[in-house]
């Protein structure tokens, strides 16, 4: 038979041992391997190629001619561009203003789609016909005044505003009013902005290159 004291300090170490085991923080489960991924995410950054785009009417970043604005003829500038990709099918050009002051954001000066693959310039002053169409089968889509045509810089202000002339090289051509019925059908296009919305929905995941002009209005 052990001794009492034996046993009360066995007890105690065991005791002391548990105490020390449970209030220890719990170890750290070493992370599984996990296996690779199957599909390749999205890059962050679209692997677009550079395209020129110029304008014998004004500088990129500087003032564009009030002869192309809604304060005076209301005439569509020229525009210029280098050789696209291999594998274009088409062109199509968006205008948009620098967000407006109230919230309503970006004004759609223009939008001109299915542009042939095969053109490198736009004069100036381009007339479509009523239904918004050029003789190359380049197609209007409304602006944001609702119109089938060139809109120039109306600025609301007077303030120096942006507008950027931003142009696509595609590997398809674009059923504009076919996206916009889907959408609408789908209940997802906004009230505002809608045209921007579906020239961006139309053009994704058709981008070969693309370039950029900005010019600048400011009334007088």
């Amino acid at each position: 038979m052990k001794h009492p004291l034996v046993r009360f300090t066995l007890l105690g170490m065991a005791i002391a041992m548990f105490t020390a085991v449970s209030c220890s923080p719990a170890p750290t489960p070493t992370s599984a391997p996990t296996e690779s991924p199957r599909v390749t995410p999205v890059p962050a950054t679209p692997t677009w190629e550079h395209l020129t785009l110029t304008s014998s009417a004004f500088d990129s970043g500087g003032m564009i001619p009030k002869r192309y604005t809604r304060r005076g003829d209301d005439v569509s500038p020229p525009l210029e561009w280098g050789d696209p990709p291999e594998g274009t099918q088409s062109f199509a050009l968006m205008v948009l203003s620098d967000p407006l002051p109230d919230g309503g954001g970006n004004w759609v000066q223009w939008i001109l789609y299915n542009i042939p693959a095969g053109t490198r310039a736009l004069p100036e002053g381009l007339t479509p016909d009523a239904d918004g169409r050029l003789p190359d089968g380049s197609q209007h889509y409304r602006n944001s005044w609702g119109e089938l045509k060139y809109g120039g810089p109306n600025p609301p202000h007077v303030s120096t505003y942006s507008y950027y002339f931003m142009l696509y090289a595609l590997d398809t051509k674009l059923d504009l009013e076919a996206v916009e019925e889907a959408a609408r059908e789908e209940g997802t296009l906004p009230w505002i902005g809608a045209s921007k919305e579906v020239f961006l929905r139309a053009v994704e995941g058709h981008i070969l290159a693309q370039g950029e002009l900005v010019g600048k209005y400011k009334e007088q």
